[in-house]
Protein backbone atom coordinates (compact mmCIF):
# COMPACT_ATOMS: atom_id res chain seq x y z
CA UNK A 1 0.00 0.00 0.00
CA UNK A 2 1.39 3.24 -1.07
CA UNK A 3 0.76 6.66 0.29
CA UNK A 4 0.53 9.28 -2.44
CA UNK A 5 2.53 12.05 -3.04
CA UNK A 6 1.46 12.94 -6.24
CA UNK A 7 -0.56 11.47 -8.84
CA UNK A 8 0.17 12.08 -12.89
CA UNK A 9 -2.53 12.88 -15.41
CA UNK A 10 -2.47 11.20 -18.79
CA UNK A 11 -4.60 11.29 -21.74
CA UNK A 12 -5.95 7.63 -20.50
CA UNK A 13 -7.54 9.12 -17.83
CA UNK A 14 -9.72 11.94 -19.26
CA UNK A 15 -10.50 9.36 -22.07
CA UNK A 16 -11.57 6.78 -19.75
CA UNK A 17 -13.70 9.00 -17.28
CA UNK A 18 -15.49 10.78 -20.30
CA UNK A 19 -16.36 7.42 -22.24
CA UNK A 20 -16.04 4.70 -19.64
CA UNK A 21 -15.67 2.10 -22.28
CA UNK A 22 -14.70 -1.18 -19.68
CA UNK A 23 -18.18 -0.11 -17.76
CA UNK A 24 -16.34 0.90 -14.05
CA UNK A 25 -18.40 1.00 -10.93
CA UNK A 26 -19.72 4.09 -9.71
CA UNK A 27 -17.30 3.74 -6.89
CA UNK A 28 -13.99 3.15 -9.19
CA UNK A 29 -11.50 5.17 -8.45
CA UNK A 30 -9.50 6.27 -11.36
CA UNK A 31 -5.67 7.00 -12.03
CA UNK A 32 -2.96 4.80 -13.84
CA UNK A 33 0.09 6.68 -12.59
CA UNK A 34 1.71 8.00 -8.90
CA UNK A 35 4.45 8.08 -6.14
CA UNK A 36 4.48 7.77 -3.42
CA UNK A 37 5.92 5.78 0.16
CA UNK A 38 5.24 2.33 1.00
CA UNK A 39 3.47 2.21 4.02
CA UNK A 40 2.49 -1.09 4.49
CA UNK A 41 2.99 -4.61 2.34
CA UNK A 42 1.21 -7.75 2.30
CA UNK A 43 2.30 -11.98 3.18
CA UNK A 44 5.58 -12.76 1.39
CA UNK A 45 6.11 -9.45 0.19
CA UNK A 46 10.17 -7.95 1.24
CA UNK A 47 9.30 -5.76 4.44
CA UNK A 48 12.58 -3.76 3.07
CA UNK A 49 9.71 -1.92 0.74
CA UNK A 50 8.25 -0.49 3.57
CA UNK A 51 9.51 3.27 3.41
CA UNK A 52 10.60 3.27 0.05
CA UNK A 53 9.50 5.84 -2.23
CA UNK A 54 7.96 4.19 -5.89
CA UNK A 55 6.52 5.04 -8.93
CA UNK A 56 4.13 3.02 -10.74
CA UNK A 57 1.63 1.98 -13.74
CA UNK A 58 -1.56 0.53 -12.54
CA UNK A 59 -4.28 -0.81 -14.08
CA UNK A 60 -7.18 0.72 -15.21
CA UNK A 61 -9.69 -1.79 -13.97
CA UNK A 62 -8.42 -1.86 -10.89
CA UNK A 63 -8.78 0.97 -8.24
CA UNK A 64 -5.92 3.59 -9.24
CA UNK A 65 -3.99 6.57 -8.01
CA UNK A 66 -6.99 9.40 -7.60
CA UNK A 67 -6.42 8.85 -4.19
CA UNK A 68 -4.38 9.31 -0.55
CA UNK A 69 -3.67 5.60 -0.79
CA UNK A 70 -3.41 3.03 -3.77
CA UNK A 71 -2.89 -0.51 -3.27
CA UNK A 72 -0.77 -2.49 -5.77
CA UNK A 73 1.30 -5.50 -7.01
CA UNK A 74 4.68 -5.36 -5.13
CA UNK A 75 6.29 -6.60 -8.72
CA UNK A 76 5.08 -3.62 -10.85
CA UNK A 77 6.65 -0.81 -8.44
CA UNK A 78 9.53 1.00 -9.38
CA UNK A 79 12.17 3.04 -7.00
CA UNK A 80 12.57 6.36 -7.34
CA UNK A 81 15.90 7.67 -7.42
CA UNK A 82 17.24 9.99 -4.67
CA UNK A 83 17.04 13.70 -6.41
CA UNK A 84 13.99 12.77 -8.57
CA UNK A 85 11.37 14.87 -7.36
CA UNK A 86 7.89 13.18 -6.36
CA UNK A 87 5.81 15.19 -8.85
CA UNK A 88 8.21 14.45 -11.48
CA UNK A 89 8.55 11.06 -10.75
CA UNK A 90 4.63 10.86 -11.03
CA UNK A 91 4.65 12.18 -14.23
CA UNK A 92 6.84 9.44 -15.81
CA UNK A 93 5.70 5.88 -15.62
CA UNK A 94 3.20 5.71 -18.43
CA UNK A 95 4.72 7.88 -20.83
CA UNK A 96 8.61 6.49 -20.02
CA UNK A 97 7.38 2.68 -20.13
CA UNK A 98 5.54 3.07 -23.12
CA UNK A 99 8.86 4.68 -24.69
CA UNK A 100 10.66 1.91 -23.47
CA UNK A 101 8.39 -0.87 -25.17
CA UNK A 102 8.36 1.37 -28.99
CA UNK A 103 11.97 1.39 -28.60
CA UNK A 104 12.68 -2.23 -27.67
CA UNK A 105 10.65 -3.32 -30.91
CA UNK A 106 13.49 -2.89 -33.04
CA UNK A 107 17.02 -3.91 -33.47
CA UNK A 108 19.17 -1.33 -33.16
CA UNK A 109 20.93 -0.52 -36.45
CA UNK A 110 23.73 2.62 -35.64
CA UNK A 111 23.59 5.68 -37.84
CA UNK A 112 19.54 4.25 -39.66
CA UNK A 113 17.40 7.11 -40.11
CA UNK A 114 14.49 6.66 -38.16
CA UNK A 115 11.04 8.82 -38.56
CA UNK A 116 9.11 9.82 -35.42
CA UNK A 117 5.13 11.40 -35.82
CA UNK A 118 4.05 13.33 -33.20
CA UNK A 119 6.20 15.33 -30.18
CA UNK A 120 3.87 14.40 -26.75
CA UNK A 121 5.69 12.74 -23.79
CA UNK A 122 6.23 9.68 -25.49
CA UNK A 123 8.04 10.25 -28.06
CA UNK A 124 9.81 13.15 -26.47
CA UNK A 125 11.40 10.49 -24.16
CA UNK A 126 11.69 7.95 -27.14
CA UNK A 127 13.51 10.16 -29.53
CA UNK A 128 15.93 11.05 -27.08
CA UNK A 129 16.44 7.13 -26.16
CA UNK A 130 16.45 6.26 -30.14
CA UNK A 131 19.45 9.19 -30.14
CA UNK A 132 21.55 8.14 -27.79
CA UNK A 133 21.71 4.30 -29.32
CA UNK A 134 23.03 6.11 -32.74
CA UNK A 135 19.90 6.35 -34.57
CA UNK A 136 19.32 9.22 -36.96
CA UNK A 137 16.20 11.17 -35.89
CA UNK A 138 14.18 13.07 -38.09
CA UNK A 139 10.37 13.96 -36.78
CA UNK A 140 7.39 15.23 -38.11
CA UNK A 141 5.68 17.81 -36.48
CA UNK A 142 3.80 21.46 -36.94
CA UNK A 143 5.20 22.37 -33.24
CA UNK A 144 8.35 21.06 -32.78
CA UNK A 145 10.66 24.07 -32.69
CA UNK A 146 14.68 24.09 -33.45
CA UNK A 147 15.53 24.74 -29.55
CA UNK A 148 13.77 21.57 -28.21
CA UNK A 149 15.06 19.73 -31.30
CA UNK A 150 18.89 20.24 -30.79
CA UNK A 151 18.09 19.23 -27.01
CA UNK A 152 16.41 15.98 -28.16
CA UNK A 153 18.72 14.73 -30.68
CA UNK A 154 16.50 15.33 -33.54
CA UNK A 155 18.34 15.61 -36.87
CA UNK A 156 15.59 16.81 -39.11
CA UNK A 157 12.31 18.51 -37.87
CA UNK A 158 9.41 18.22 -41.48
CA UNK A 159 6.81 20.30 -41.04
CA UNK A 160 5.26 17.83 -43.49
CA UNK A 161 5.58 14.26 -44.86
CA UNK A 162 8.84 13.94 -46.59
CA UNK A 163 8.72 13.21 -50.57
CA UNK A 164 11.72 10.52 -49.85
CA UNK A 165 11.75 7.43 -47.46
CA UNK A 166 14.46 4.76 -47.12
CA UNK A 167 13.79 5.01 -43.17
CA UNK A 168 14.22 1.79 -41.35
CA UNK A 169 11.22 2.79 -39.02
CA UNK A 170 8.47 4.81 -38.35
CA UNK A 171 7.04 5.64 -34.54
CA UNK A 172 3.78 7.19 -35.14
CA UNK A 173 1.66 8.83 -32.26
CA UNK A 174 -0.60 10.32 -34.74
CA UNK A 175 -2.88 7.03 -34.75
CA UNK A 176 -3.21 4.44 -37.94
CA UNK A 177 -4.81 6.60 -40.74
CA UNK A 178 -1.88 9.06 -40.70
CA UNK A 179 0.64 6.13 -40.27
CA UNK A 180 -0.58 4.19 -43.32
CA UNK A 181 0.19 7.21 -45.22
CA UNK A 182 3.82 7.14 -44.44
CA UNK A 183 4.81 3.34 -44.46
CA UNK A 184 6.07 3.73 -48.41
CA UNK A 185 8.69 5.77 -46.98
CA UNK A 186 10.32 3.27 -45.25
CA UNK A 187 12.87 0.62 -46.87
CA UNK A 188 12.73 -2.95 -46.58
CA UNK A 189 12.31 -4.81 -44.18
CA UNK A 190 11.75 -1.68 -42.22
CA UNK A 191 9.24 -1.37 -39.26
CA UNK A 192 5.97 1.03 -38.41
CA UNK A 193 5.73 1.12 -34.45
CA UNK A 194 2.16 2.08 -33.83
CA UNK A 195 1.92 4.25 -30.25
CA UNK A 196 -1.99 4.83 -30.68
CA UNK A 197 -4.14 2.81 -32.28
CA UNK A 198 -2.58 0.04 -34.38
CA UNK A 199 -2.43 -0.86 -38.20
CA UNK A 200 -5.05 -3.35 -38.93
CA UNK A 201 -3.90 -4.07 -42.52
CA UNK A 202 -0.83 -4.34 -43.89
CA UNK A 203 -0.34 -2.01 -46.21
CA UNK A 204 2.30 -3.69 -48.77
CA UNK A 205 1.34 -7.02 -50.60
CA UNK A 206 2.72 -10.42 -48.86
CA UNK A 207 6.22 -10.79 -49.96
CA UNK A 208 6.56 -7.65 -51.16
CA UNK A 209 9.11 -5.51 -48.75
CA UNK A 210 7.95 -7.18 -46.08
CA UNK A 211 7.30 -4.34 -43.53
CA UNK A 212 6.94 -5.46 -40.31
CA UNK A 213 4.52 -4.06 -37.91
CA UNK A 214 4.03 -3.73 -34.07
CA UNK A 215 1.85 -2.44 -31.56
CA UNK A 216 2.50 -0.84 -28.02
CA UNK A 217 -0.28 -1.16 -25.27
CA UNK A 218 1.16 -0.54 -21.81
CA UNK A 219 -1.95 -1.07 -20.29
CA UNK A 220 -2.69 -4.53 -21.90
CA UNK A 221 0.27 -5.74 -19.90
CA UNK A 222 -1.70 -6.07 -16.87
CA UNK A 223 -3.97 -8.32 -18.32
CA UNK A 224 -1.43 -10.29 -20.26
CA UNK A 225 2.05 -10.20 -19.36
CA UNK A 226 3.54 -12.31 -17.01
CA UNK A 227 5.64 -11.90 -13.35
CA UNK A 228 8.91 -12.18 -15.71
CA UNK A 229 7.97 -9.57 -17.98
CA UNK A 230 6.84 -7.23 -15.18
CA UNK A 231 10.08 -7.70 -13.53
CA UNK A 232 11.84 -6.98 -16.38
CA UNK A 233 10.19 -3.66 -17.13
CA UNK A 234 10.41 -2.63 -13.66
CA UNK A 235 14.17 -2.83 -13.82
CA UNK A 236 14.68 -0.99 -16.92
CA UNK A 237 11.80 1.15 -15.76
CA UNK A 238 14.48 1.83 -12.63
CA UNK A 239 17.39 2.46 -15.06
CA UNK A 240 15.38 5.12 -16.88
CA UNK A 241 14.77 6.58 -13.50
CA UNK A 242 18.30 6.98 -12.59
CA UNK A 243 18.73 8.65 -16.40
CA UNK A 244 16.40 11.04 -15.64
CA UNK A 245 18.00 11.68 -12.16
CA UNK A 246 21.21 11.72 -13.89
CA UNK A 247 20.32 14.08 -16.30
CA UNK A 248 20.92 11.34 -19.05
CA UNK A 249 17.54 12.09 -20.42
CA UNK A 250 15.74 15.09 -20.02
CA UNK A 251 12.03 15.70 -19.08
CA UNK A 252 9.71 19.07 -18.94
CA UNK A 253 8.94 19.99 -15.56
CA UNK A 254 4.91 19.18 -15.41
CA UNK A 255 2.43 21.68 -14.02
CA UNK A 256 1.01 21.02 -10.53
CA UNK A 257 -2.49 21.46 -8.97
CA UNK A 258 -3.72 20.62 -5.60
CA UNK A 259 -5.69 17.69 -5.21
CA UNK A 260 -9.17 19.09 -4.83
CA UNK A 261 -8.04 21.03 -8.06
CA UNK A 262 -7.62 17.62 -9.70
CA UNK A 263 -11.19 17.71 -12.36
CA UNK A 264 -8.59 21.34 -13.36
CA UNK A 265 -5.91 19.22 -14.28
CA UNK A 266 -7.64 16.63 -16.12
CA UNK A 267 -9.06 19.66 -18.50
CA UNK A 268 -5.66 20.85 -18.42
CA UNK A 269 -4.03 17.75 -19.78
CA UNK A 270 -7.09 17.46 -22.65
CA UNK A 271 -7.09 21.11 -23.88
CA UNK A 272 -3.25 22.31 -23.16
CA UNK A 273 -1.95 18.63 -24.10
CA UNK A 274 1.05 19.40 -21.57
CA UNK A 275 1.99 17.24 -18.19
CA UNK A 276 0.29 17.81 -15.49
CA UNK A 277 0.44 16.51 -11.88
CA UNK A 278 -1.80 16.62 -9.31
CA UNK A 279 -0.01 17.01 -5.50
CA UNK A 280 -2.05 14.92 -2.63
Amino acid sequence: MVRNLAVGINPVDWKFIQADPINWADTHTPGVDGAGVVEQVGDGVDSKLIGKTVAYHHSLSENGSFAKHTVLYADRVMQVPKGLAANVAAALPCPLLTAWQAFSKIPLRKDEKVLVTGMGAVNKLLTQMLNHSGFEVHALSKSLTTEQAEKLGVKLVLRDAPSEGGYFALFDANGPEEAKKLVPLLQANGHVISILGRIETPVDEPFTRTISYHEIALGALHDYGDSQQWQRLVSDGEKLLNDIASGTLNVEEPTDFEFNNLNDALEFSKVQKQKAVVVV
